[in-house]
This record gives structure tokens, C-alpha cells and sequence, in this order.
């Protein structure tokens, strides 16, 4: 990670579980991260703290609504202004409801495409087109994929976000051919992980909070650190190893 020291990182979602965790050790790294979120109260937080651990590198918190294009593009443009632009693009950002295709509402399937596809889809592009005008050619752009995006879980729950997570899956490889096409060294990853213990389950099944008690109980999950291991692996891999698809379960996960 030696390289990446003094480098900017945009970790999307940054006030709580994957992302914030990923933008503590990326700023362990020494590492310039800018964390947003529509609440950065937590992001502000976690910046103290890491000042006070004395880790070499700084956290910047950016306020931001992933579903409006011009929050966006504000945020880029400010973090063009403050430090040039981004090396690093972290698309971390997701959310799921738990509405079905035969009796879903149509505005949790649009807030669904609006996070996990079309935000992602916006920041990767403004991501690259500030590593081109730098002529960044080392970059990393990581998404924060799902196991629903390679498989079909009998969760009904589950389906709508699994079509937005098999988007993600299309969109990454779609991005690393473009990225060949333009010949470029900048890379392309996801990591799809299975049940992770954050407050995600918890946010999903919210008006049904034993939902998410039952599958955190049925065995142990993956914890947040596993997925900021994977990152760390990611950006150590050597410049010329193309890394595609982390794909990681908690060991008893049957699906």
C-alpha cells in the first residue's frame, strides 16, 4: 500500500459499516479519503478519531446525496478544488427494500436503481474523467458488488436488489473493457460479499427487526473488517495483475 500514500480515495456510504471501515484503514494507510454520505455527522466523527490515533493519513467528509446527479457533480468539483481529484473510487453505497416484483412499490425499486446502479454509474465516470485529465493512469475503481449479484436467492425479498446488484456485476466488467479500449492502467474490481454484520440487514428489515436477528443467528456472518482485507488486497495487487471479481461467503453461508 506503500504507493498509495499521500493519494486521494472516494469511498461512497462512508458513515457507517463497509465504508466506514474501509475509509478508517485506507487513512491508516496514509491515504487522503473523501467520505461521503447524506449525513456526515459520523464521517466528522470517525475524522477525529483517526486524527487523535495520529494515522498518517486524513478523512474529509462530503455531504452528498448519491440520487441527485448535481450533488454529485459538486462534490467532484470540490474535491478537484481541495485536492485535484480522485486516484481511488470506492463505490460503496447500497440499499435494499424488501419489495417483490408481483408486490413491490415502484418508488423502493427506483431508489434501488437510483443508489446502487446509477449513482454508482456517475461517480465511476466522474472518477475517470478526473484520473484522465490528470493522466492518472494507476487508478482503482472498486465496487462494492453482492453475492445477489452471481446468484438468485429464494428470497423474494431479495429479488429487485438482486437485479440491481447483477447491474453492478455487468457494469464492472463493462467498465474494465472500456478501460482497455481507452488504453489504460487504471483498474476495475468488485467485491461481492454474502451476509455481512452491519446495519444493513437491520436497515432492510426494519418493520421486522426479527428477520435480521434470525439471520445473523443461523451463523456467523462476515464482519466488515473481512471486506476492508479484500480492498487492502485489491490496491496491493502489482500494476500489472487485473483483479475482477472478489467473491466472499461467511464459511456456513449455504447460498
Amino acid at each position: 500500500m506503500h504507493r498509495w500514500r499521500g493519494r486521494v480515495a472516494l469511498v461512497t456510504g462512508a458513515s457507517a459499516g463497509m465504508g466506514a471501515a474501509i475509509a478508517r484503514q485506507l487513512v491508516r494507510c496514509g491515504m487522503k479519503v473523501m467520505g461521503c454520505s447524506k449525513d456526515v455527522e459520523n464521517i466528522q466523527k470517525l475524522a477525529a478519531e483517526c486524527q487523535s490515533a495520529g494515522h498518517p493519513g486524513v478523512l474529509a467528509s462530503f455531504k452528498c446525496d448519491l440520487t441527485i446527479e448535481e450533488d454529485i457533480q459538486k462534490m467532484f468539483s470540490a474535491i478537484k478544488a481541495q485536492h485535484k481529484g480522485v486516484d481511488v473510487c470506492i463505490n460503496n453505497a447500497g440499499l435494499a427494500h424488501p419489495e417483490a416484483l408481483l408486490s413491490g412499490k415502484t418508488s423502493g425499486w427506483k431508489d434501488m436503481l437510483d443508489l446502487n446502479v446509477l449513482a454508482l454509474s456517475i461517480c465511476t465516470r466522474e472518477a475517470y474523467q478526473s484520473m484522465k485529465e490528470r493522466n492518472v493512469d494507476d487508478g482503482h475503481i472498486i465496487n462494492i458488488n453482492s453475492m445477489c449479484g452471481h446468484r438468485v436467492a429464494p428470497n423474494s425479498d431479495m429479488h429487485f436488489y438482486t437485479a440491481s446488484k447483477y447491474a453492478v456485476t455487468a457494469l464492472t466488467e463493462g467498465l474494465r473493457q472500456e478501460l482497455r479500449e481507452a488504453k489504460t492502467h487504471i483498474r476495475a474490481t468488485s467485491i461481492s460479499p454474502g451476509l455481512v454484520e452491519t446495519d444493513f440487514t437491520p436497515q432492510l428489515y426494519r418493520h421486522n427487526p426479527d428477520k435480521a436477528t434470525a439471520l445473523y443467528n443461523n451463523f456467523k456472518p462476515l464482519e466488515a473488517i473481512d471486506i476492508v482485507s479484500a480492498v487492502l488486497y485489491i490496491l496491493s495487487a502489482p500494476p500489472h495483475v487485473q483483479i475482477g471479481d472478489v467473491q466472499m461467503r461467511p464459511v456456513e453461508q449455504p447460498l
